[in-house]
């Protein structure tokens, strides 16, 4: 074999394998999504870099999953009991280019770190709803 041969071979595999990696980003995405208690939300932790990922509500705590990647893992983890809401605002002006747009940025605070996530305000009043509806510190419970 030539190697124009073994180059058309190499440049095949290498789409071959471009178009696997995105259907497989489609379809980890088409089952995140179908999944009870998720919503679209980017974060921004200390370093006030956003990532766009999808938040899953579980019984005892909030995962924050990558949207670009194929890990099942998710990126963070929150326990429910330790998460305080501070409340919602806008998105700044150097926020705008960072997030999607007709989003709040909703103020979280989990354990003396500050988490913002940036989603449609239906998620948000979804997420405030899900944290006030958590059992309360005391006696017995998990809180």
């Amino acid at each position: 074999m030539d190697e124009l041969g073994i180059t058309f071979i190499v440049l095949a595999v290498a789409f071959l394998l471009v178009v696997v990696a995105l259907c497989l980003f489609g379809v980890r995405r088409m089952m995140l999504r179908r999944a009870l208690g998720t919503v679209d939300a980017s974060i921004s932790t200390a370093g006030n870099r956003w990532a766009m990922g999808v938040c899953r509500y579980q019984e005892s705590g909030l995962q924050w999953v990558r949207l670009l990647s194929l890990s099942p893992i998710p990126a963070r983890t929150m326990a429910r009991s330790k998460i305080v809401l501070l409340g919602r605002r806008e998105p700044s002006e150097a926020e705008l280019t960072r997030v999607p747009p007709g989003v709040v940025i909703v103020m979280l605070s989990y354990e003396g770190d500050d988490v913002l996530l940036a989603m449609r305000f239906g998620a948000y009043a979804g997420l405030s709803s899900w944290l006030e509806a958590g059992p309360h510190t005391g006696v017995g419970t998990w809180r």
